[in-house]
């Protein structure tokens, strides 16, 4: 676990190491969580509290940037083990923390009841009276450290960024992009948007972008994966993806052979990048890294394809 400026950053353990983080703000001998990966990720995140020096019971709040469930699923187990805090969700997700019935129907039909088990484990519901609905401008106050929740549409409708200006640090969670650690060279961080279903809104997802950089911080904290600056450097590159993935879909097309085209053309966009950007390893072992995140960007097109044809 690092830490930064009261920060700690958690590997939930979900997928591979160095993939999926949550973040732990301790100020004033008081604990907020961001995001929480899924319920087999809650040990960790509670091991977090004992290296910081803290307990459950000084933990105020669990903020989730979206309710997808690498990021929410373990929401309901870890609110069970925190006496004293209350989430924060944006309020299109608070009914499916509340009643994760449907989350948990949706990714079943598409995933499986058994996957879905051992991926995830199931989904716990968590008291309406425990969840605060977080309003775009809503400032969480921890411990007098401001933490700033402002809506944040693109990747998904239900997704916020929290902007902790004492660190003057954004948590992004999907919406500033992806950032494998594995593809830093001497260039710095490599970074891609993700489309992954069903809510990718490409001009939302500019406007979305553009909103943080404007606030200049310093840094942003990824759920994928940890903390990268250079950010008006990033930026650019998203808004440049963007644009390219948005053409690479609309030339796809309709037709049966759309989602292996899409795979192919996202696949060889992201090597040329990496290659551009002095990633040495070759296209092989960028595909096999960017695997499921090729996969869901192309089916993210593919839902916005058919919703603007529709």
């Amino acid at each position: 676990m690092t830490t930064t400026q009261g920060i700690h950053t958690i590997d939930t353990g979900f997928v591979r190491p160095q993939f999926d983080a949550a973040y732990l703000i301790i100020e004033n001998g008081r604990g907020a969580f961001i995001d929480c990966g899924t319920n087999h990720s809650v040990p960790r995140m509670l091991a977090a509290l004992d290296q910081a020096g803290i307990t459950p019971a000084d933990v105020d709040w669990l903020i989730l940037t979206h309710v997808h469930l690498d990021h929410a699923g373990g929401a309901g187990e870890l609110i069970a083990q925190l006496p004293n805090a209350k989430l924060v969700v944006h309020p299109r997700g608070a009914r499916h923390m509340i009643d994760p019935s449907a989350l948990w129907a949706g990714a079943s039909a598409v995933y499986g009841e058994a996957v879905m088990e051992t991926t995830y484990g199931r989904l716990r519901p968590i008291p309406a009276e425990r969840v605060i609905e977080a309003f775009d401008g809503q400032v969480i106050d921890l411990a007098g450290r401001p933490l700033l929740c402002i809506d944040t549409p693109g990747h998904a409708k239900h997704h916020l960024t929290v902007y902790d200006e004492r660190a003057n640090v954004c948590f992004t969670g999907d919406v500033f992009g992806l950032s494998y650690r594995e593809f830093d060279t001497e260039n710095g961080p490599f970074i891609l948007p993700t489309t992954s279903p069903v809510q990718f809104d490409p001009d939302a997802l500019h406007a979305s972008i553009e909103r943080l950089v404007a606030l200049q911080p310093s840094a942003m904290y990824l759920t994928h994966y940890n903390r990268i600056e250079d950010v008006a450097r990033l930026a650019d590159d998203l808004h440049a993806q963007i644009e390219a993935m948005v053409t690479l879909a609309l030339e796809a097309g309709v037709g049966p052979d759309r989602h292996a085209r899409l795979v192919e053309g996202l696949a060889g966009l992201y090597a040329a990048r990496a290659d551009a950007h002095g990633w040495t390893q070759g296209r092989a072992a960028l595909e096999q890294l960017l695997h499921m995140d090729i996969e869901l960007n192309a089916q993210g097109l593919e839902v916005w394809l058919d919703r603007a044809a529709g």
